[in-house]
């Protein structure tokens, strides 16, 4: 595996390279090495040295791989990078591919390897370490952030479709992104070595001690999620680049939107439509792509003073589902929330309302546990068509039955609204069962009942008291969306979607109110 890695990393980094002549137009040298990682362990990685721009030193990009992908993952990018004047380093992280160690799932060690290949590269490489960047996607970003609390050499992160907190990522609102999760361990095991963590999260979720595995997680969680260690990024003030896309099934926006402002030092949040990594993909093999060309010019004005504008750029940038970006200050300047109360699902299509005024003192009951037609989509592959290809998940809203559903109308738009920003939903439910999941769907719907789905979030009741009612009040996932004008917003709620862990009992029920004293009502985020 190592020689076929090496080969593969040597090959992507060379085509087109000749010998370089004396007086070179600028270009870059390919290695490939084994660097001491922390502990001993051995990190192969892609080393590319800019060729024909003197002697550097050159500032320094460190690129910690993806979970599952080799070393070559960012060699397209990285060659850009070497040609521009950057010593980059691109790496696979330990426990995956020709990396020795376990994986750790983004551990303290795994977390020092950064450190340890900044080390090397200041003895090994004309690297300037005191201009220092970690950039990566998925894995590669996660690590990225917290090495960045770990090192003040790091003078900018790029983080692109990661994570910020764990447990909200995997485990939001008590519900576990059970697609995602399998899928992960899948590749760990087929790609790497789980180490002693991995390995006990693993056995618990395949024998069905969800339960354990949940409060495992919940244990591991916090060392690894940068927004427990935000405090320290902030002293070490790095540059911080966020991007990620809005349906991402992995690593859902609202955390980084919440991460994002905590922040203190230089940032820019880039979001756009699409799944897991799919905005910056491209980019990582040097395809030409919108989310690397601002990192870039943010990099090299970090890392090396250059006035490029790159600082003076909104620091919030959301592209919608209609190719449009539009900037904002902050990140709670994208939207001013609209607040429609909602009313009694009635007549034959039993369908609430969302209007401008109170409704209390209804209820509505729905059977727990079966599924309708409403739900988030497949993991990874329903978020790419919608980043893509602009095909969104869909529903007849018509069809979605209200046995099972609670399911509210709002009025048609005269014109063209923008929903940027994380739509709020409160309601009191009172369930029937100890545990029960809850599924949010907010819809665009035309004028023929048909419907795009724009943001979902699961919310999962826990050792309920049978009878007892609940105030609910949660965020759907961030969007930025385009209604055309003659649409409406149709809110569905049930109580299972395939790409999460439910818990909701068949011969259960749930019932949706609005007390006098604590209406029901769905906020959104209006440009």
């Amino acid at each position: 595996m190592r020689r076929l890695v090496l080969a593969l990393a040597v090959l992507a980094a060379s085509v087109g390279l000749g010998p370089v002549p004396a007086q070179a137009a600028p270009g870059f040298s390919t290695a490939y090495e084994r660097i001491p990682g922390a502990g001993g362990t051995e990190i192969g990685a892609v080393v590319l040295t800019p060729t024909g721009q003197g002697t550097g030193p050159f500032p320094l990009v460190v690129m910690p791989s993806s979970w599952g992908l080799p070393n070559i993952e960012y060699v397209g990018q990285g060659a850009k990078l070497a040609k521009a004047g950057f010593q980059v380093i691109s790496y696979t992280s330990r426990g995956f591919w020709d990396s020795t160690g376990e994986i750790d799932i983004a551990g303290p060690p795994t977390v020092a390897d950064v450190s340890e290949v900044i080390d090397w590269a200041g003895e090994h490489t004309p690297a300037d370490t005191s201009r220092v960047a970690s950039v990566g996607i998925s894995y590669g970003a996660g690590i990225s952030l917290l090495a960045g609390a770990q090192d003040p050499r790091i003078k900018a992160v790029g983080a692109l479709s990661g994570w910020a907190d764990l447990i909200a990522s995997l485990n939001p609102n008590e519900t576990v992104a059970l697609q995602s999760v399998a899928g992960l361990l899948a590749l760990g095991n087929i790609t790497g070595r789980p180490g002693p963590e991995m390995r006990t999260l693993q056995t618990k979720f395949v024998s069905g001690d969800f339960d354990g595995a949940i409060a495992a997680a919940k244990q591991l969680a916090p060392v690894r999620s940068a927004t427990t260690v935000v405090d320290r990024i902030n002293a070490n003030q790095p540059a911080v680049f966020l991007a990620n896309a809005f349906e991402d099934s992995i690593f859902p926006p609202t955390q980084y939107t919440d991460f994002f402002t905590k922040l203190t030092g230089p940032k820019r949040l880039l979001l756009a439509h699409g799944d897991h990594a799919t905005p910056e993909a491209t980019g990582a093999i040097g395809l030409p792509n919108e989310t690397w060309d601002e990192l870039a010019p943010w990099l090299r004005h970090y890392l090396t003073g250059a006035d490029n504008g790159a600082d003076q750029k909104a620091p919030v940038q959301l592209k919608s589902q209609r190719g449009v970006w539009r900037s904002y200050p902050t990140w709670a300047a994208v939207g001013t929330m609209k607040t429609s109360y909602l009313t009694k699902p009635a007549g034959l299509s039993r369908t609430g309302g969302l209007q401008s005024t109170a409704a209390t003192g209804w209820s509505n009951r729905i059977g727990a546990g079966i599924p309708t037609l409403a739900d988030s989509g497949i993991a990874l592959f329903s978020g790419a068509l919608q980043g893509l290809l602009s095909i969104p998940v869909g529903v007849a809203t018509p069809l979605v039955d209200r046995t099972f559903a609670g399911v509210w109308s709002g009025p048609t738009y005269s014109q063209k609204t923008v929903l940027n920003g994380a739509p709020r939903l409160h309601v009191t439910v009172t369930p029937t069962g100890r545990d029960t999941s809850l599924f949010a769907y907010l819809y665009d719907v035309d004028a023929l009942g048909v419907g795009s789905l724009v943001s979902h979030k699961p919310y999962t009741l826990r050792g309920a008291t049978a009878g007892q009612p609940i105030p609910l009040d949660f965020r759907l996932e961030a969007t930025s969306w385009e209604v055309a004008a003659g649409h409406h917003l149709v809110l569905v709620v049930d109580t299972v979607d395939p790409r999460y862990l439910g818990r909701s009992k068949v011969g259960t029920s749930v019932t949706f109110s609005s007390p006098t004293t604590d209406p029901a009502w769905l906020s959104v985020p209006v440009a």
